[in-house]
């Protein structure tokens, strides 16, 4: 059995939809956990800052704060091939796009891979920065969302963007 292992960096910020863990190799962005029911996946280990993890602190801040409409830091997405390429095209929606998962089943060339792509989508490892959350069924409905409180925290996030939703 493999054992999960620790961020080498790792720091946390108050957000208005909750404590925020974000994680860092040195080099990039490794995760984004939002809390949820009043944890955090690594509450129990001591943070240790980066200079990436320090511009992600005051992108987050000026994003929530309602200044920032765009992130700029490195990323490493690791996951397989599908998911890569669902998360490329989610780092390519702008503040207060939206799109379907159908739009992201065809972009990826798995049109009627709703379902796959759902599931690419729910294990996004860095949301917010990586918006997933600007993805919603054809119809505008809100269908789910992994981070968080759930679809709470999506309603959150979709209102904080202007994305009209149901």
């Amino acid at each position: 059995m493999q054992t999960a292992q620790l961020p080498e960096f790792l720091t946390r910020i108050d957000s208005p939809i909750g404590r925020i863990e974000v994680t860092s190799d040195g080099e990039s962005v490794t995760s984004l956990s939002i809390e949820r029911d009043g944890t955090l996946p690594l509450d129990g280990i001591p943070e240790r800052s980066n200079p990436v993890l320090d511009r992600a602190v005051v992108q987050l801040r000026e994003y929530f704060a309602g200044t920032r409409t765009d992130f700029d830091l490195p990323v490493s997405l690791v996951g397989t091939e599908f998911q890569k390429a669902v998360w490329g095209e989610l780092a390519t929606l702008p503040f207060g796009g939206v799109v379907s998962y159908g739009d992201i089943g065809q972009a990826t060339g798995r049109a009627t891979a709703g379902r796959a792509v759902g599931g690419a989508v729910g294990a996004n490892p860095i949301p917010i920065i990586v918006p997933c959350h600007r993805v919603l069924a054809s119809d505008g409905r809100i269908t789910g969302y992994s981070g968080g409180n759930g679809i709470p925290t999506k309603v959150w996030l979709l209102d904080h963007e202007g994305i009209a939703h149901r």
